[in-house]
């Protein structure tokens, strides 16, 4: 029987240009078409979304960026914001985000001294903010020396949970062939698309949306582990019986246009419970303090995707999750945003940094449109496991 799939050499990289939310904050604040109440819904947005930094490749938005000479996105003589249109937009997302897929999927290469170019088997990349073929799949693969057989695939415009797929079909296909070696690369540039507007919805989207890339290695081979990483050992996907259309994502004229309602922590609070129960109910291990409430208990670390902070303050709540629990999930959404599928593997490479003892029980559990909950169980193990 083919041993669990495990996640290793996992790798995370932002974009140089930094961000602070109070100062561009106050650049979608000042924009002249928005109204008063537009105004206020920015400082509360921006205030209150437990977000201090972001990342993002757009330079004109850096506050040091006043010699550009052809601004794409942001003048800064006027300080207003401009609209370029869904072509320019997105060729920047492919020459960007072309060049961060091939420099995460080296990272995590560079980083494993078990695995080289001429083990992968497998790629597949993970986006949602941009297209191109070929595809970034194909760019790592001619770029970084992989064989021409290997398999290829992009998962792309599915949102903030993709990453999870991404990791399932790469142990499904560790499964299948016990010597496969999968390469999983997520990359969003989500500011790309950020806009001025009235919408509530779109302003929510704008206070939290960021840029940055994720790699990782999925492999059942047996290996030396000489750093810590993670078994993959189990998947569900859930529907929330309502949210449709309170999590959205849609091709515009002027971007990719995001639909974040208010409406969504509450909605995941309510389904979370059940969302849960198929994944937990299947390990034995963990079906009784499920079905009595103490899961908090039986799982210790917790890598939840960071869609805001008031996501984050309902599952604490719902599932009875502690400060620590949960510091992995608030601390990248405190420093990088959420940078959609890319931030899942951002928490995960956190709660392994931050030294989760082999052994121990994590969960992760990503959110996005449909209203779709992807969630996962995993085991740390080290050296010696």
């Amino acid at each position: 029987m083919t041993p669990p799939a495990v996640l290793r050499s996992v790798r995370t990289i932002v974009p140089d240009t930094v961000i602070r939310q109070e100062q561009i904050r106050e650049v979608f604040a000042s924009q002249p078409e928005i109204s008063r109440l537009a105004r206020r819904l920015v400082g509360a947005s921006f205030d209150g979304s437990g977000i201090e930094t972001r990342h993002t490749v757009i330079e004109e938005l850096s506050p040091g960026a006043s010699s550009i000479v052809e601004p794409l996105f942001l003048d800064r003589e006027t300080g207003r914001l401009l609209a370029p249109g869904t072509g320019a937009r997105n060729d920047v997302y492919t020459r960007e985000a072309g060049r961060l897929f091939v420099e995460a999927a080296r990272s995590a290469l560079d980083a494993d001294p078990d695995i080289g170019a001429e083990d992968i088997t497998h790629v597949i990349t993970v986006s949602c903010t941009g297209f191109h073929a070929p595809g970034p799949e194909y760019r790592i693969v001619r770029e970084l020396g992989l064989r021409g057989d290997v398999q290829r695939y992009h998962l792309g415009f599915m949102g903030c949970y993709a990453a999870m797929p991404a990791l399932r079909a790469a142990a499904q296909f560790c499964a299948a062939d016990p010597r496969a070696v999968v390469l999983v690369v997520s990359v969003e540039l989500c500011t790309l698309h950020l806009r001025s507007s009235d919408d509530p919805d779109t302003i929510v989207a704008t206070s939290l949306f960021a840029d940055g890339a994720a790699a990782g290695l999925v492999t059942a081979r047996s290996l030396a582990n000489s750093a810590p990483a993670l078994r993959l050992d189990g998947f569900h996907t859930a529907l929330a019986p309502e949210g449709e259309s309170d999590m959205a994502w849609t091709i515009g004229d002027s971007g990719f246009e995001m639909i974040l309602s208010t409406a969504v922590p509450q909605i995941i609070g309510e389904s979370i419970i059940d969302a849960l129960r198929p994944l937990f109910a299947a390990d034995p291990a963990l079906r009784e303090p499920y079905d009595h409430g103490s899961i908090s208990s039986a799982v210790e670390h917790w890598a939840i995707h960071p869609g805001g902070r008031s996501i984050l303050d309902r599952i604490q709540e719902r599932l009875r999750l502690g400060d620590a629990q949960l510091r992995p999930a608030r601390e990248v959404l405190r420093t990088y945003g959420n940078m959609s599928s890319a931030t899942i593997l951002f928490v995960m490479k956190r709660i392994l940094d931050d030294g989760a003892a082999p052994g121990s029980r994590v969960a992760a559990m990503a959110f996005g449109p449909g209203l779709t909950a992807e969630s996962a169980l995993m085991t740390v193990i080290g050296v010696d496991a």
